[in-house]
C-alpha cells in the first residue's frame, strides 16, 4: 500500500489526560501546521458531545465512527496534525489506518498523571463511576501495548511540561527520514 505523501502529517495518540490536545496545539504553533481534534471533529459532524454518543448508542458504534472518519481523512492532503481519542487505537483496524495517515506518536503517561490532570473531569465517559483510579490503572495496563503497537515514536511525558514534550517530538520527527 502507498502511504507517500501522507507520511508527513503527524497523530498523537494515548491515554486520556496523556496531554494529546495540549501538546497538539503547541507542536502545531512550532511546525506551523493545522491541528485538527478527531474527537472534536466527529462532535460536530454528529451534533453532539461524546458523552451523549457513548450514552446513547455506546462505545461500539462511537468507535466505529472513529473507524469511519480515520478512512476520510487518508484522502486528506497531508502536513496535518491530529490529536485521536484515548480509545482509537483499540480496533486494529484503526491502527492500521492511523500508521497509513503518518508518523504516530505515542504520548506516554502514568496513572498518577492521568488522575493529577482529570480529577474532577466529569466529561470522560470511561471515568465515571466508584474508584477512578483503579478504572484508570485497569485501562491503561489494558492499552499499553495497543498504544505501543500503533506507534512510531514514544514520548514519555511524566513531569514534562508541554514545550519539553513539543522539543522531543520535533528532535524525534526530524530523526526520522526528513518527516517534517
Amino acid at each position: 500500500m502507498n502511504v507517500e505523501g501522507k507520511r508527513d502529517n503527524v497523530i498523537l495518540i494515548g491515554f486520556m489526560g496523556s496531554g494529546k490536545s495540549t501538546t497538539g496545539i503547541s507542536l502545531s504553533y512550532k511546525l506551523q501546521r493545522t491541528l485538527a481534534d478527531t474527537d472534536k471533529m466527529i462532535e460536530r459532524q454528529e451534533g453532539r458531545s461524546i458523552s451523549e454518543i457513548f450514552a446513547e448508542e455506546g462505545e461500539a458504534c462511537f468507535r466505529e465512527k472513529e473507524t469511519e472518519l480515520l478512512e476520510k481523512l487518508k484522502s486528506g492532503s497531508g502536513g496535518q496534525i491530529f490529536s485521536v481519542g484515548g480509545g482509537t487505537p483499540l480496533r486494529e483496524e484503526n491502527r492500521r489506518l492511523l500508521k497509513e495517515l503518518g508518523t504516530v506518536i505515542y504520548l506516554e503517561v502514568s496513572p498518577e498523571t492521568v488522575w493529577t490532570r482529570l480529577k474532577g473531569d466529569t466529561t470522560r465517559p470511561l471515568l465515571q463511576g466508584d474508584d477512578p483510579m483503579r478504572k484508570i490503572r485497569t485501562l491503561l495496563e489494558e492499552r499499553e501495548e495497543l498504544y505501543r503497537d500503533a506507534a512510531d515514536i514514544i514520548i514519555p511525558v511524566d513531569g514534562k511540561k508541554p514545550a519539553q514534550v513539543v522539543d522531543e517530538i520535533v528532535k524525534k520527527l526530524k530523526q526520522r527520514e526528513g518527516a517534517i
